[in-house]
């Protein structure tokens, strides 16, 4: 299985990305770079990637996880990523790159994570008025 073929569903605001085959240097490093590329542009920011049937992940398509999950997260996005393999579980443990993906085992706890994340707003200070504020 050479290709990476990418279908494309969508759950509310979040957009799942269902992966089949390999992410490695080549085509299917292309097809998940404008994949990601593409909703980027339509101001998709929230994805989940379905890794369920990837069976294996080269060095470039890892650069290409990083490379997507930094163009997100300077939109104000994120890249979350589920159902790792075995093989691809040890592959981002060994890399350290666990630490920068948040992975679920559960699509619908994926997508409910991207409305679970808040933004904490703080008080001004007592006396503080809008205009002092904003100076």
């Amino acid at each position: 299985m050479s290709n990476l073929n990418i279908q494309e569903r969508r759950i509310g605001d979040v957009t799942v990305l269902d992966m089949d085959g390999n992410i490695r240097i080549g085509g299917s490093n292309v097809a998940l770079k404008k994949a990601i590329s593409s909703l980027v542009a339509e101001s998709r920011n929230q994805i989940v990637l379905n890794l369920a049937r990837v069976a294996y992940i080269d060095s470039s398509g890892l650069g290409e996880l990083i490379s997507g999950h930094v163009t997100l997260n300077n939109k104000g996005g994120q890249i979350k990523l589920l159902h790792l393999t075995q093989r691809l579980q040890e592959l981002m443990t060994i890399t350290k790159l666990l630490t920068i993906f948040e992975v679920y085992d559960n699509e619908s706890e994926a997508v409910d994570s991207f409305k679970t994340q808040v933004t904490i707003a703080v008080p001004a200070a007592p006396g503080m008025t809008s205009a002092a504020m904003a100076s």
